[in-house]
């Protein structure tokens, strides 16, 4: 259903022109203010359908966060490092989809953040159901803790109910198929790094948020359709990658977005 092969195409060329420093910590000033700072790019038309488009889906929720957390700097600065340092075609203007929207089956990847609220609908359920098995790949982030974890538990159980997520070794391609990954990347939030903190503490007797996981769930081939980012906060070490270079050089850059760059990849080629 998707237009991977292009796309994967370009993703494997891409490997080798990987930059060493994810990023240099500056901003152009002549760029447009509603991309907050963030550099513009020209699609080449003839590749115009076979551009990599960050699609954040937008669900629904109760209490804390939501899934506008993070929006829209993670994902135009993302958008912006993977144009800029592979020669995966990238769409420089991000979406953002509802589950049962109907555009949502041209996107490969989606992003969902800060699931510890989330209640999904039914019809919610069966568009992300149906999305996943006909070849998506969904991208979780940004939540800490037991009662969090077991709340986006039993809304991915309604999704999936004989499916249970499989805790992924550090030996899995995922985490070295660009960046060779050594442990996986747990990065705070902002504030939490400036507190000299290094990760989210929540005060749940099962899970503190002191562990980080990464937890995939597969299709009956062996297809990873979603990978779970927990207790760990890729989007603000994208986000706010600008803001403090003390965080950038200790999280944005060794750990958020190499990560992220292994998802995408390892998504869009397997």
């Amino acid at each position: 259903m998707f237009n991977r092969k292009s796309i994967a195409i370009g993703l494997l060329l891409g490997v080798v022109l990987i930059s060493v420093g994810v990023a240099q910590f500056r901003r152009q000033i002549d760029i447009e203010v509603d991309r907050h700072g963030v550099p513009d790019w020209k699609i080449d038309p003839a590749f115009k359908h076979d551009t990599f488009t960050f699609a954040r889906v937008r669900y629904t929720s109760w209490g804390r966060g939501g899934w506008a957390t993070d929006y829209p700097d993670a994902e135009l600065n993302f958008s912006y490092r993977l144009q800029e340092l592979t020669s995966l075609k990238v769409n420089p203007k991000p979406i953002v989809l509802d589950l049962t929207d109907e555009r949502l089956f041209d996107y490969p990847w989606i992003y969902i953040i800060e699931p510890g609220g989330m209640d999904l609908t039914q019809a919610e359920v069966e568009g992300l159901r149906k999305y996943l098995l006909n070849g998506g790949f969904l991208m979780v982030d940004d939540f800490w803790g037991g009662q969090e974890y077991r709340n986006f538990y039993e809304n991915i159980k309604r999704v999936f109910p004989d499916r249970e997520p499989q805790e992924l070794k550090l030996d899995h391609p995922i985490f070295h198929i660009v960046y060779d990954l050594k442990e996986k990347p747990q990065i705070p939030s902002i504030g939490h790094a400036r507190n000299g903190e290094t990760y989210e503490f929540r005060n749940d007797f099962e899970d503190d948020g002191s562990e980080v996981h990464y937890k995939g769930i597969f299709d009956d081939k062996g297809r990873m359709m979603v990978i779970i980012c927990h207790n760990t906060d890729l989007g603000d070490g994208w986000e706010r990658e600008g803001e403090a270079e003390e965080y950038f050089r200790k999280y944005s850059e060794p750990r958020a977005y190499p990560m992220g760059i292994n998802i995408v990849f390892y998504a869009m080629t397997h």
